[in-house]
């Protein structure tokens, strides 16, 4: 029988669709060691396969092959990068909620992509002001206008030859770009609700699209309010800010949170504009959350 390595796509009830280069979508039912060995298939997961069916696309999936690292939410394996879409306009960009992303990515070793989308709604002077903010981040960023093909261009070479997952609160764009990059996706994209200007949540579920070879996309269920991780301490929060790390060593304390202490060198540098006053304004809010959190 005929062997072949894959990538699962989708999976439900028990049925995945591994993605096999030269044949596309197989159907497979995962081996019963997999269950007795306690190894659950994920998307993502590059696999090994036994092709029963070629023209019916049928298979066994056999083997899960080693994984480079693993989501919980969403729940995916091999990741390349994460791609965090805000809109400039309709919504509003939540910015403490990006920087909620940008944490749990960075506690994942996930290298994020900040796409600002309906650059078109932007105010003048807006671009420059969030790119500001997030210069010291570490963190690549785009802005574009998801319709408008010339901008989406680079978009689609970020993504190349990467498995992305795409997140972001509803209604920023996030489908619109899954539309672009792979229109046989055929994602349904909805409008804002009028009364609460939240977008409709139209992705219902987590699978990985092919785009092309070595490509792969997940559009994710949009959010509007993310958890910092349950075990992370606020004396932790300081080092998930790059901005802060060049000033490792520099404050009169060594154990210095960068707060109420005097002669802090990251407080001296917001008051100067070294890092962006909205950052720290957030790390602020953040440090209080994880300091006020019931601990059970």
């Amino acid at each position: 029988m005929e062997k072949a390595n894959g990538k699962i796509i989708k999976g439900v009830g028990g049925l995945y669709e591994v993605y096999v280069e030269d044949l596309g979508p197989v159907e497979c039912r995962a081996k019963g060691i997999l269950r007795y060995n306690g190894i659950r298939p994920l998307i993502g997961d590059d696999v090994r396969i036994t092709i029963l069916d070629r023209e019916k696309r049928i298979g066994n999936l056999d083997e899960v092959l080693l994984r480079r690292n693993s989501l919980i939410r969403p729940a995916v394996a091999n990741v390349d990068q994460a791609m965090i879409v805000f809109a400039m306009r309709d919504p509003e960009p939540h910015l403490n909620l990006l920087d909620r992303f940008l944490i749990l990515m960075n506690r994942e070793h996930v290298k994020v992509v900040i796409c600002f989308n309906k650059t078109d709604k932007a105010k003048e002077g807006e671009i420059e002001h969030l790119r500001s903010i997030y210069s010291g981040s570490g963190c690549e960023m785009c802005f574009v206008e998801a319709k408008n093909p010339e901008t989406m261009q680079q978009v689609y070479e970020i993504l190349r030859d990467r498995t992305t997952v795409l997140a972001g609160p509803s209604g920023v764009g996030k489908s619109t770009i899954m539309n672009f990059a792979q229109p046989k996706a055929c994602m349904e994209t909805g409008g804002l609700s009028e009364k609460i200007q939240r977008g409709k949540n139209t992705t219902r579920h987590s699978q990985l699209n092919y785009v092309t070879k070595n490509t792969y996309l997940c559009d994710t269920p949009g959010f509007s309010s993310l958890y910092l991780p349950e075990d992370m301490e606020a004396s932790e929060l300081a080092a998930e800010y790059p901005e802060f790390r060049r000033y490792e060593g520099m404050c009169r304390f060594p154990d210095c949170v960068h707060r109420k202490e005097p002669d802090c060198a990251v407080k001296n540098a917001v008051a100067s504009g070294e890092i962006a006053s909205e950052r720290y304004e957030s790390y602020q809010l953040l440090h209080d959350e994880l300091l006020n959190r019931k601990r059970w």
